[in-house]
């Protein structure tokens, strides 16, 4: 059977270049980085050559990236770490209705031991105004978090212009990166952000590492205490085969970035005019340009996404319903229903992320398959009235 992935936005296979720079980690570079024999230098050598690829990806210096376990931790360490850290000068935090669930269940659990939390709304394509964050600010708050890219509409917010709003105002302003670094240009000045998580295995490569970025002059309390590792930010071995693989990664994906961006941007607008084409009463969601150069998301009526998931895989094609993170869920994503979505319509959403590898072929057999499925789908709906109208954008 052929098998078409068509979910990078949940993760991405890992390259064979990624592989080949881990596996001497492994075996002959496998020594403990805070150690001051020569197995641990080299270790600590390969750590600190990583963490100056991933810094000057973004415009950082090196001494301001801590690697961590992926971006939920990334999340975790920023939000939580600063809410610790300038609890004396506020206990305000800011954010959007639609932060993936490493900064949004991180916010509630804050609002339970006594934070306050201010969710900004979004518009009908998923986006932030900077204006409702700038109004939101009162002499209490210490934090916005805002996502660069949204996870599950694909969605890319205004983070310099509220960046700016937060320099201005001297609130410390962090952004979940981890749908956008190494598939956008990322560069942290232009951006006025403080600190920027990041996930590798989302850019091909392994899974299990990550980084926060975060600007020398903020103070963080970590999240977990031990060991003096990342200069006493983040305790525990640093996992260099993992950082390594992320560092390789990263280095691929800015040298392929521009002519990545334009495949898929290609490849996302044939097949976004292909579902309008071809399914009636579609919802293309999220903005239909700014956004993540390989996502499309669709709210389709009268059937469940879960079950063109199923369908679709049976044809062997991997998409998401939504998500990865909360799939295991069956009520609808908190995004589409901050979006001003209906909860019987968002039921119906299907999210397809495609990356380096696919092909127009591959779109081709995506837009072959989809609507029989969703036909058959709609015959057993008793909600369903046929020829109610093709798809529209949202």
């Amino acid at each position: 059977m052929k098998r078409v992935y068509f979910d990078h936005s949940a993760t991405t296979p890992v390259l064979p270049e990624v592989v080949e720079a881990m596996i001497p980690c492994y075996t002959k570079f496998f020594g403990n980085a805070s150690e001051p024999h020569t197995p641990g230098n080299e270790a600590f050598e390969l750590l600190h050559k990583s963490r100056e690829v991933i810094a000057n990806a973004m415009n950082a210096k090196p001494e301001e990236i801590i690697f961590t376990s992926g971006g939920t931790e990334s999340d975790n360490l920023a939000i939580k770490g600063v809410a610790e850290s300038y609890v004396e000068k506020g206990d305000h935090i800011i954010t959007s209705s639609i932060e993936h669930p490493a900064v949004r269940n991180t916010c509630k659990y804050l609002e339970k031991v006594g934070y306050r939390v201010t969710y900004i709304p979004v518009d009908e394509n998923a986006v932030v105004n900077p204006k409702d964050v700038e109004n939101a600010i009162n002499d209490k708050t210490i934090l916005i978090s805002i996502i660069h890219a949204n996870n599950v509409v694909g969605s890319i917010q205004p983070i310099a212009e509220i960046g700016k709003i937060s320099k201005e105002r001297g609130i410390i302003f962090h952004t979940d990166a981890v749908q956008s670094f190494g598939t956008l240009k990322i560069d942290i000045e232009k951006l006025n952000v403080d600190l920027l998580s990041m996930s590798s295995h989302k850019l091909h490569g392994p899974k299990g590492v990550g980084a926060l970025y975060k600007r020398k002059k903020i103070e963080i309390t970590p999240l977990m205490h031990g060991g003096e590792h990342e200069k006493g930010r983040r305790a525990g071995t640093e996992n260099i085969p993992g950082i390594v693989g992320f560092a390789k990664a990263v280095e691929i994906a800015l040298n392929e970035l521009d002519k990545k961006v334009k495949k898929l941007r290609e490849l996302r607008e044939h097949l976004v005019k292909g579902v309008l084409k071809g399914i009636d009463d579609v919802l293309y969601v999220g903005h239909p340009k700014n956004r993540l150069p390989g996502h499309a998301s669709f709210t389709i009526k009268y059937i469940e996404g879960e079950s063109i998931v199923l369908e679709l895989d049976a044809k062997g094609i991997a998409i998401s319903s939504g998500s990865a993170c909360a799939s295991l869920k069956l009520e609808p994503s908190h995004v589409l229903l901050a979006m001003g979505i209906p909860p019987e319509i968002a039921q119906g959403s299907i999210r397809i992320s495609m990356g380096r590898s696919n092909t127009k072929e591959e779109v081709d057999y995506f837009l072959e398959v989809l609507p029989p499925i969703v036909e058959r789908l709609r015959e057993m709906s008793p909600l369903y009235k046929k020829g109610s109208g093709k798809g529209v954008r949202s």
